[in-house]
């Protein structure tokens, strides 16, 4: 059994090291990320520009390598280059801060790479942790966090995931863990609407000319059976199935056009 792990967060973030460990003694890991923070770059690909792979150590003194491009490009070169054989699953994360909503679909780096696994037939989990501020502490520019429940969580996903398979039209998961969960139990959702409402921040250089910083907030109306509300208001993990393929009912468009 062989798996990739990657993630959006870049390879000396400390949840990818949480991944690792999560699943090491399912299977084979390599862990292939990029080599800086890439959140929010969706599932982009590197086209116009030469790809660089570096052998690395992650904090724990095990092997990985740091791509200098996106999370898909990390996922291509692993998947293709890296690996001798196809991995037989693959794990995006685990994201510090969660990833909820439809509109993360398209904006998430996480999602992004464990999608781009999934177009390859490889079954694939993106795994966030919602974090609060107080849960961030920082040891010598390394972003500590108590990956302990998720670890868990992600490994009875994981399980499961091996020992059940995807059913046929289902890609890849996308996992939400609270960081101060009730109980134990994955809750099986739907994507709500949006993770953030945007929040356009303007200010001006010292010309007086102006700039701006796309900020967000937190989107409060998700309704019961959505991710945003059991992650949030149940504090249980979510976990939603997705499928690539995002086209929709056809016959509710066929008499569209004339």
């Amino acid at each position: 059994m062989k798996a990739l792990i990657s993630n959006d967060d870049g390879i000396n973030a400390s949840g990818i090291l949480a991944a690792k460990e999560a699943v090491e003694d399912l299977a084979d890991v390599m862990v292939v990320a990029p080599s800086t923070q890439q959140s929010g770059i969706g599932r982009a690909l590197t086209l116009f520009e030469p790809l660089r792979i570096n052998t690395t150590s992650l904090k724990d003194g095990s092997p990985g390598y740091s791509v200098s491009g996106t999370p898909t490009d990390a996922v291509t070169l692993g998947i293709f280059e890296l690996m001798k054989d196809k991995p037989d699953f693959m794990i995006s994360g685990i994201n510090i801060g969660h990833n909820t909503g439809k509109s993360e679909l398209t904006t998430s780096g996480t999602v992004g790479a464990a999608m781009e696994a999934a177009s390859y037939g490889i079954p694939a989990i993106a795994v966030s942790l919602q974090v609060d501020r107080g849960d961030i502490k920082f040891e010598n520019n390394f972003i500590d966090i108590d990956f302990t429940f998720a670890k868990k969580i992600l490994k009875k996903v994981t399980k499961n995931l091996i020992n059940k398979n995807l059913p046929e039209n289902i890609d890849l998961l996308n996992l939400n863990i609270p960081s101060n969960p009730d109980s134990d139990k994955v809750k099986i959702v739907k994507l709500g609407k949006r993770m953030y409402t945007p929040l356009i921040k303007t200010r001006f250089d010292p010309r007086g000319k102006p700039y701006y910083w796309i900020d967000g907030m937190p989107y409060n109306n998700d309704v019961e059976g959505t991710d945003g509300y059991s992650l949030f208001e149940e504090k249980v993990s979510t976990l939603t199935p997705l499928a690539i393929d995002f086209t929709s009912n056809m016959n509710d468009f066929k008499d569209w056009i004339d």
